[in-house]
């Protein structure tokens, strides 16, 4: 599984490429405390005869102070250390997604998220306002906001069945439950029934499209509801009700099947 410490060395390579002051400025505004790296100046000492301390020296020194940070602040200097690399030198973000990749993580959106948890090119389909949130989602997710991460792949959902509302003239999706919004999008657009077409036009049988259809729209219709009660019994409570994590990760998974789903050109 993809760890902090491997996006930090993807990251620290980077950062490697900057200029000194750039590097210093980039890990200040990640958030790093930078008096513990003051003494670590490019600039001669007053004596002129003392070597430079190179960049390796000053590296070192950030690496000592990231190592003594907390785990949350850790996932914040990360991401937004990322992101500065990418706008004080824009043509290292191939590296970084590189690197990035090799070790677990990706790049996305200016995002950073673990590979596990989507794959690029599946959300690079899907339309904006979902795939925002569930990159927020991810985001959420990976900062240890497990009610957060509920919520936002909730919102996803709801922001693909909205729009498949609005365009079928279904009345206000407010007034139906999270489940009875996917079912009735499901409908909608026919997407049951199409895939059953495709599949009678694969050759086969009806004997086993039938029920290939029917658990389809079992599988979804269930995992809509997963998603709903996870919502009701975990989302947005801020640590006053208990969370399991393998059952939001669940919940991320199954907000890009509904999303994906949901979206695709029939």
């Amino acid at each position: 599984m993809a760890t902090l410490s491997d996006a930090w060395g993807a990251i620290r390579a980077c950062l490697g490429t900057l200029y000194f002051h750039d590097i210093k400025q980039v890990v200040g505004l990640a958030g790093l405390d930078t008096t513990r790296i003051a003494h670590i100046d490019e600039k001669l000492m007053s004596d002129g005869t003392s070597k430079r301390p190179t960049k390796g020296a000053l590296l070192a020194g950030i690496d000592q102070v990231y190592a003594e940070m907390g785990e949350d602040r850790r996932r914040r200097f990360l991401a937004i250390a990322a992101e500065e690399i990418v706008k004080q030198k824009p043509e290292v973000r191939v590296d970084l997604e590189e690197y990035l990749g090799r070790l677990g993580w990706q790049w996305v959106d200016n995002a950073l998220i673990p590979v596990s948890l989507f794959d690029t090119a599946d959300l690079a389909e899907l339309p904006e306002e979902p795939r925002a949130d569930l990159l927020k989602a991810a985001q959420r997710f990976r900062d240890g906001d497990l009610s957060g991460t509920i919520s936002a792949a909730c919102g996803a959902v709801d922001a693909a069945t909205s729009s498949i509302y609005e365009a079928a003239g279904l009345g206000d999706p407010e007034d139906a439950s999270f489940q009875e919004r996917c079912n009735c999008a499901l409908k909608a657009r026919g997407i049951i029934v199409e895939t059953e077409s495709q599949l009678d036009a694969l050759g086969w049988d009806v004997a086993d499209t039938k029920p290939f259809a029917q658990n389809l729209k079992g599988a979804l219709n269930q995992g809509a509801y997963v998603m709903q009660t996870l919502r009701a019994k975990m989302g947005d409570v801020h640590g006053t009700k208990p969370i399991l994590k393998p059952l939001v990760f669940d919940s991320l998974k199954w907000a890009e099947i509904l999303v994906r789903t949901l979206t695709s050109p029939t």
